[in-house]
C-alpha cells in the first residue's frame, strides 16, 4: 500500500468530507430514492434515476476517501529543517519577471489547489523549490517560458 504525504490540514479536509457525506448527503440521497420508489414505476422514474446516480458517485467518493484516509502519512512538520523549504513550508517569493510577491505552501499532490496557492512538491516549481532557503534564487523550467524566483521567507503555520 503506497503512503500518500499530507499536512495535518489536508488530512482533516478529507475526514471533514467523509463525515459530511456519510453523516449528511448519504443519508439525504436514501431518502430521495425512497421517495422517488413511492411515485410507482421504476423504468420511467426520472427523479428516482437521479438519485440512483448521486448515490453511485456518494458510495464512491465515501470509498475514495477512506482509502486515501488509510493511506495518508501527516509529516510532522514540526520535526523539520525549518531553515529551508521542505514539504508543508508555507514560501513567500519575489518573481523576479514581473515585480510581484507570490506565497505558495508546499503539500502532496493529492492536496494540492493552485488557485489557492497550495502546490505540489511533485510540480516544477515545487521540486525546484525543495531545499532553497531565504535568499536563495529559484530557476524554473516551465513549458513555454522561465520563471524566476527568489525566496523571501519561509514559514510553518
Amino acid at each position: 500500500m503506497q503512503r500518500i504525504p499530507f499536512t495535518k490540514e489536508g488530512l482533516e479536509k478529507l475526514k471533514n468530507e467523509l463525515d459530511h457525506l456519510l453523516k449528511v448527503e448519504r443519508p439525504k440521497v436514501i431518502k430521495a430514492i425512497e421517495e422517488a420508489r413511492a411515485h410507482g414505476d421504476l423504468s420511467e422514474n426520472a427523479e428516482y434515476e437521479a438519485a440512483k446516480e448521486r448515490q453511485a458517485f456518494i458510495e464512491t467518493r465515501i470509498r475514495e476517501l477512506q482509502d486515501k484516509i488509510a493511506r495518508a502519512d501527516v509529516i510532522d512538520t514540526s520535526r523539520l529543517d525549518t531553515s529551508k523549504v521542505v514539504f508543508g513550508a508555507t514560501v513567500r517569493l519575489f518573481d523576479a519577471l514581473d515585480g510581484s510577491e507570490k506565497v505558495f505552501k508546499l503539500v502532496g499532490p493529492e492536496e494540492a489547489d493552485v488557485d489557492n496557492g497550495r502546490i505540489s512538491v511533485t510540480s516544477p516549481v515545487g521540486r525546484a523549490l525543495i531545499g532553497k532557503r531565504v535568499g536563495d534564487e529559484v530557476i524554473v523550467k516551465a513549458p513555454g517560458r522561465t520563471l524566476e524566483y527568489e525566496v523571501l521567507e519561509i514559514r510553518f503555520d
